[in-house]
């Protein structure tokens, strides 16, 4: 009885196991003729979409396991594919991951990788050379590339485009704000901060120093760890340092903490253009990339307008002693890490990248975000019953990189392991740069991305230095002299301005709570004078003689007196610190605010132009012909001799140049694959913020002398980039890389 019964369970045991093999061999069958009808597919032209409106595209069906699937066959699918998926599997079976959530199976072609421990097995067994699995990879990238610009004009461009553009349209905004920070709190933090000159200096390039290693280091990040990741951590970053900037009273911890802001708004750009690129058709990519370039003029006039309203409402400032103090400058400075915070709150409702996933393998989150994508648009436009009909999508072959490293390794070698790994990749994608497909390309790029940058900065930072250059020169030409005078037993309490008094003697007068500004004694004498509650600014006693004097609550300090002598005199309970005196900067500050808001609303009808007419001229054409423009627009710059004339050519100048950026922005995304994309884009802004820093630096050094050199220098620089403009391969009409 027993034998029988054991018999019987061998015979039943058998039986099951011919099934199975059964099963497997007509698997490997069915999966043979599905990749010989994807490969045909993925060779097949994609002029269908060409010609059809996005609202109203044909359902083109295609044998079981092709790319597309019949709208009968979606509807079946839709209604009761999920119980087909799962019926009759037994625990022994090999289920597919995804088919619990109806998510099609990878493209089992070769080269491609499901993400499943079947096809990481294969891999690790088989061993191949590195330059076929190198070849192998481009040609999966470039078969994915084909079927990606054809799947994201299925998509369609609709609200899921457009609500992706207002939240990166926030990060690029943040970035653009970050530019304006520093120049707007400089006149009231260099008194909070007592700043010398060189310091002064410093705090103004410091943000473009962590600008520049910021787009180095996300840029880079960005194309091994996501497009949105990087972005989120770029963003904390600046958001955490932009609010402990507000805070900090010391002036190397202001310094510090502008440094590590910049670092994090530094990934905004190279990661958003990419980001945003990888969600737009061929057709869209020009124009509304060029579109997304308006939020950094918007995040100027953000900065403008907040410094405009808050930084002389001085009544918003307190102080508990010397030792801490709030002015209104660190309440704007708070208020600008604003869009950096909305900006990472939205972002945490967008998706990452699809075409990320598909580059590294991942085919099944790429699928299921590029379904999201079609059925945001769909559903926004009227169609909800339009199926998602993309079932398997090329992914690429991933070279395996892993090593095992144990379980018995401590965490801390692991994460080493792991950092080690990570830098070895990034210094492949950047060497991949440089290799000889792409190094014609890099270089030529990086002299249209330097000479551009060196004039446009290096301009736009001379031209308010200039206006005020002017603006003393005109304060100057009305200053009052006075020479030899005697005036004794008289009580100065009102405000002494623009004056200088050279030769005079004043014997037993009082000077009690006033302001003294823009004052100058040279050879003069005080005998027995008294000095109550005074605030100077740029007030100096040259060679002067004080003879039992007394100065009681002052802020003249020992340096505004230049070698002049102090006999029986004293100084009683000076000022602590660098007191603000605001009023002597109002004029000024309100004429910075007022001329960079004019600079970047000017900016505006450059976007509108480079917009309209990207995919309508190319983008060759948009940049080397805005680069002519603008280099001959600077030589209008030496006629500028009064405010009005600097501030007309200021705009005329920006809204010109700016069609330019919106080219070169558009133009560096397009000529690099997606795996070295944000590598190669924060590579060249990176090289961009050195080039500003540079130009900043001389052109500053040629103001009060001479607007000759500064202008020679900013046109010849364009004039070059627009030169080599000309080299660079069109990328109008291509599919994204």
């Amino acid at each position: 009885m027993e034998d029988g019964y054991q018999n019987r369970t061998a015979f039943i045991k058998g039986a099951k196991d011919i099934a199975k093999e059964v099963k497997r061999q007509a698997s490997k069958k069915v999966g043979r003729s599905v990749d010989r009808v994807s490969d045909e597919y993925s060779r097949r032209s994609y002029s269908r979409f060409e010609e059809d409106d996005d609202d109203d595209y044909p359902m083109q069906g295609s044998q079981d396991g092709g790319y597309y699937r019949s709208d009968s066959q979606a509807a079946n699918d839709d209604e009761g594919g999920h119980s087909d998926s799962t019926e009759g599997h037994d625990e022994d079976d090999e289920i597919y991951e995804g088919e619990y959530q109806g998510i099609p199976r990878a493209d089992s072609g070769k080269g491609s990788l499901a993400g499943g421990p079947g096809s990481m097995a294969a891999g690790a067994q088989q061993f191949r050379d590195i330059g076929v699995s190198e070849a192998e990879r481009r040609k999966d990238q470039e078969e994915l590339a084909q079927q990606y610009e054809t799947i994201l004009q299925e998509c369609g461009h609709g609200k899921f485009q457009w609500s992706l553009y207002f939240v990166l349209g926030l990060a690029l905004m943040a970035d653009g704000v970050e530019i304006f920070v520093v120049g707007f709190v400089l006149p009231s933090a260099e008194k909070d901060m007592c700043l010398s000159e060189p310091s002064k200096s410093m705090l103004g390039l410091i943000v473009y120093f962590g600008m520049m290693v910021g787009a180095f280091l996300w840029g880079a990040l960005a194309d091994r760890i996501g497009r949105r990741q990087s972005l989120l951590i770029s963003l904390s970053i600046n958001s955490i340092f932009s609010f402990f900037s507000s805070f900090v009273q010391g002036y190397s911890t202001f310094l510090f903490c502008r440094l590590l802001s910049g670092v994090g708004i530094g990934g905004s750009i190279p990661i958003v253009f990419s980001y945003y690129s990888e969600f737009l058709s061929q057709e869209k990519r020009g124009e509304h990339l060029s579109w997304l370039c308006m939020f950094w003029m918007i995040g100027g006039i953000y900065a403008s307008a907040m410094a405009w309203a808050i930084i002389p409402h001085y009544g918003w400032s307190f102080q508990m002693g010397s030792a801490y103090q709030f002015h209104s400058w660190r309440v704007f400075v708070l208020v600008c890490a604003f869009p950096s915070v909305a900006a990472i709150a939205a972002l945490n409702a967008m998706p990452e990248s699809p075409r990320f996933y598909l580059e590294n393998g991942k085919h099944d989150e790429g699928w299921m975000i590029l379904k999201q994508v079609h059925d945001t648009n769909m559903r926004a436009k009227g169609h909800p019953e339009r199926v998602f009909t993309v079932t398997t999508i090329k992914t690429v072959k991933q070279i395996d990189e892993l090593v095992d490293i144990g379980t018995d390794t401590p965490v801390w070698q692991r994460y080493r392991l792991k950092i080690m790994s990570l830098s070895q990749q990034i210094r492949n994608n950047i060497l991949a740069c440089f290799s000889p497909e792409y190094k014609r390309t890099t270089f030529m790029l990086m002299a249209v991305w330097f000479s551009m940058s060196f004039s446009y900065y290096g301009l736009t930072v001379w031209f308010p230095d200039m206006i005020k250059y002017i603006q003393k020169q005109e304060y100057e030409s009305r200053t009052k002299t006075f020479t030899k005078e005697r005036v004794e037993h008289v009580t100065f309490n009102f405000t002494l301005e623009n004056q200088v008094h050279r030769d005079g003697h004043y014997f037993n007068d009082k000077f009690l709570n006033l302001k003294m500004k823009s004052m100058v004694f040279e050879d003069s004498v005080f005998e027995e004078c008294y000095f109550e509650d005074i605030t100077s600014t740029h007030t100096f006693f040259r060679n002067c003689t004080f003879i039992a004097s007394l100065f009681y609550n002052t802020d003249l300090f020992k340096y505004r007196f230049v070698n002049c002598k102090l006999i029986n005199s004293t100084f009683l309970h000076n000022k602590e610190g660098c007191m603000l005196d605001f009023s002597d900067d109002f004029n000024n500050a309100y004429m910075i605010y007022f001329v960079n808001f004019l600079g970047t609303l000017a900016v505006l009808p450059g976007n509108i132009v480079s917009a309209l007419l990207m995919d309508k001229i190319g983008r060759l054409r948009m940049l080397a012909g805005s680069s002519v423009i603008s280099c001959v627009s600077c030589f209008f710059l030496m006629f500028g001799n009064t405010e009005s004339g600097m501030i007309a050519l200021l705009c005329l100048f920006g809204g010109i140049s700016i069609a330019s950026w919106n080219a070169l922005d558009v133009i560096t995304v397009e000529l690099y694959p997606s795996d070295k994309r944000t590598t190669a884009f924060g590579f060249l802004n990176a090289l961009c913020k050195l080039a500003a820093v540079l130009g900043i630096s001389i052109f500053q050094s040629f103001v009060g002398i001479t607007k000759a050199v500064p202008i020679l220098f900013a046109a010849g620089a364009l004039a070059a980039g627009s030169f080599l403009a000309t080299k660079l391969p069109e990328t109008r009409g291509q599919v994204l890389q």
